[in-house]
């Protein structure tokens, strides 16, 4: 018997709406993960992006667990000798909630092309509302990672 490759024209892709209303930002970031890499579907291929796309909603309200407000940092390089920057959580979620869901998501998906095209799928909003009525997205529930 012959294992079954997804081929990328066959993949058919559903939109899905996650309220992250309470949820601690590493548990909904793995789930988020999961579904744009298409883990949860059984025509998964490691090779081609089987994956859905995601709107993630009040990432406002998003809940770190422990002291992770106070001391974790974000760092990335401006490609400038001695640019290292860092931004705390604390200052993050303030200021750019969004960038701190966007970057747990990214950090969990291939390091190559593929995990470039997959995060591309995914809507981070701060608040309830978003502008993709048109492409009737479904409600997705998450058991469990609430606070």
């Amino acid at each position: 018997m012959k294992t079954y490759m997804a081929k990328p024209h066959e993949v058919e892709r559903k939109w899905l709406v996650i309220d992250a209303e309470g949820m601690v930002l590493g548990r909904l970031a793995t789930e988020v993960a999961s579904i744009l890499r298409g883990k949860k579907k059984p025509i998964f291929t490691p090779h081609v992006d089987t994956g859905d796309y995601v709107i993630v909603l009040n990432a406002d309200k998003i809940v770190l667990t422990g002291k992770k407000l106070e001391q974790k940092r974000h760092y990335h390089h401006t490609g400038y000798p001695g640019g290292l920057r860092s931004v705390d959580y604390a200052t993050l979620m303030e200021k750019h909630p969004e960038r701190a869901v966007y970057y747990a998501v990214k950090g969990m998906l291939p390091k190559n092309a593929l995990g470039r095209k997959m995060i591309k799928k995914m809507r981070v909003y701060r608040g309830e509302h978003h502008d993709h009525e048109a492409q009737q997205p479904e409600v997705y529930e998450i058991k469990g990672g609430r606070r």
